[in-house]
């Protein structure tokens, strides 16, 4: 079953002080992470740019046909609005909704997920639920009903959701500030390490 993924990548960014997208962890632009984990079981990528959203052109240079920039011209609202302009771009029969800036998400909790198509499904590690989601495609009608002083929450919690619980931290982990950014090139060397001993 093909499944597209929404990627939002449309904010200020500001309690960063950076443009996220470009931050480098192992020496990669944390888009490129988000993206590379959906490249093997996903063939349309939807990434939904905003503000400067001319930044991210060069990030996606690599992935040619396989990506699609699509500009919000309300990113100026928030996230939601985002979330709104993605959905409408799904040609699958379900899809994987996420932030940005979430650089440890992984195709292993993606592929868990699928496992579940046809309701709306996300991660969870020790209660705490994460990301992706993976929603199936009749809720996009829903979605784009919302009012505009609604989010993505308000309307899950009107769902019936399937809470998958997973063995893996990271799906809880955003880049929102720079105490963040520094956090995850740590997660990363530490990573990288014990990957080199044969610990993972």
């Amino acid at each position: 079953m093909d499944t597209d993924v929404v990627i939002l990548a449309g904010g200020y960014s500001s309690r960063a002080n950076a443009f996220k997208m470009e931050l480098l962890i192992d020496q990669r632009p944390i888009l490129q992470h988000v993206i590379d984990a959906f490249l093997p079981i996903c063939s349309h990528i939807i990434v939904v740019g905003g503000y400067q959203m001319e930044r991210i052109y060069p990030l996606i240079d690599e992935y040619k046909n396989k990506v699609s920039l699509v500009y919000n011209e309300n990113y100026s609202k928030g996230m939601f609005s985002s979330v709104k302009r993605g959905i409408v771009e799904v040609k699958s029969s379900q899809f994987f909704l996420t932030p940005g800036d979430v650089p440890f998400i992984t195709t292993h909790v993606a592929r868990q997920l699928l496992e579940y198509s046809g309701q709306i499904v996300k991660p969870r590690y020790q209660g705490h639920g994460g990301h992706p989601i993976l929603i199936p495609y009749r809720c996009i009608e829903e979605i784009l009903a919302e009012s505009e002083d609604s989010n993505l929450k308000i309307y899950l919690d009107k769902q019936d959701v399937k809470s998958i619980e997973v063995e893996d931290e990271s799906i809880l982990f955003d880049i929102d500030t720079p105490k963040d950014y520094e956090d995850a090139k740590l997660i990363q060397r530490i990573r990288k390490v014990r990957s080199d001993d044969g610990w993972m």
